[in-house]
């Protein structure tokens, strides 16, 4: 029991640095001896210390003879900083609990390894679950080279996302629009279609105090977003065009020199966004927010790319036959087709239910 306490302090300030560390995992480090906690530490940024050598630098001589209790299994070799496996050993730490083993194929065993060949007791597994959902974007970027993509869409309690006329500022309430700014902040891009784009103009930014502004990413076959959009004028965040083949030529020229980035993901009449989402792993962007319309929802679940949904529903009926839904497309015909979620919850947030799971 006295394990799983300090286990869970090392789970709880590894999230201190959620949405900073890509395209790194998420680790918190808890050092004790004598049954007290003498040191902590969290891995902050790509190209930083990593949230062993935190605590190991904080404890100093108190490392001799302590038990670290890590997140994920420290690393084994030289990346953008040394190895932590090797720097445990110098500390003379008597005793490594791990929550999990490192699924990158530069690791994979190798620091526990080190580990025990330096004869410092290793236990794996403790607190595994927690662990794993806690870097759920790391673990698919590294093992699947896919990011990982989470659907966002707030709806009536009808499920329309807009009136008949368009209108849908503001269908949830405060809270709920203070969460969503939140998964932008944490997430490495944002992903919206061009409809998004042509109806209400967004800037797609993170409106929180420090806030960190996601890569906009605007899914557009052919380019037809207008020159004088936000997304390409307000400089405020990285702009990445998706497109295909069979985009103008001199509008993609007129695009770079705002200096967005073009994708250019398939022949075809529409972007391929299975092509997409590789292209972006290349550019270690590990996580996606799709914050879209209809179209591009059931797109990305066509092509059993999201991950995880988070769907707000307010309890406001807005009727309309033809009022746009949180996801359109073409539908699904048949039952035994549709998506099904799973570790399925709902939380108030507000007066708003927040309805999550995965699929």
């Amino acid at each position: 029991m006295t394990d799983e306490i300090f286990m869970r302090e090392a789970l709880r300030i590894a999230r201190h640095a959620e949405g900073r560390t890509s395209p790194n995992p998420l680790v918190g480090a808890v050092l004790v001896r004598d049954g007290k906690i003498v040191a902590e530490g969290w891995h902050r940024k790509a190209g930083t210390p990593h949230a062993e050598i935190h605590a190991l630098n904080m404890a100093g001589e108190l490392s001799r003879g302590a038990t670290l209790y890590v997140t994920l299994e420290p690393c084994s070799h030289f990346g953008r900083t040394p190895p932590c496996a090797r720097a445990i050993v110098d500390a003379g730490i008597s005793r490594v609990v791990a929550a999990m083993s490192d699924p990158n194929p530069q690791v994979a065993g190798r620091g526990f390894e080190i580990l025990r060949a330096a004869n410092i007791a290793v236990e794996v597994g403790l607190l595994e679950e927690e662990a794993r959902r806690l870097n759920e974007v790391f673990l698919k970027w590294v093992t699947q080279k896919l990011p990982f993509v989470t659907m966002k869409f707030a709806c009536s309690l009808d499920g329309k996302i807009a009136t008949v006329d368009g209108e849908s500022q503001w269908i949830s309430g405060m809270e709920s629009r203070k969460f969503t700014h939140r998964l932008r902040d944490i997430n490495d891009a944002i992903l919206v279609g061009v409809g998004t784009v042509l109806a209400d103009n967004p800037s797609l930014t993170t409106r929180l105090v420090n806030g960190k502004n996601p890569v906009r990413i605007i899914v557009d076959s052919t380019c037809r977003t207008p020159l004088d959009a936000k997304v390409i004028t307000d400089g405020q965040a990285r702009t990445i065009f998706a497109t295909t083949a069979n985009a103008p030529s001199e509008k993609i020229s007129a695009l770079k020199k705002f200096g967005v980035e073009i994708i250019t993901a398939g022949s075809g009449e529409r972007v391929d966004l299975k092509i997409l989402m590789h292209e972006l792993a290349v550019r270690e962007i590990t996580s996606v927010l799709v914050e879209g319309g209809g179209t591009i929802h059931f797109a990305m679940l066509n092509a059993g790319l999201v991950d995880k949904i988070f769907a707000f529903v307010a309890p406001k009926i807005i009727g309309g036959a033809s009022a746009l839904t949180g996801v359109a497309g073409a539908g699904f015909a048949k039952l035994s087709d549709t998506v099904t979620l799973k570790n399925f919850t709902a939380e108030k947030i507000g007066d708003d239910f927040l309805l999550t799971g995965y699929v």
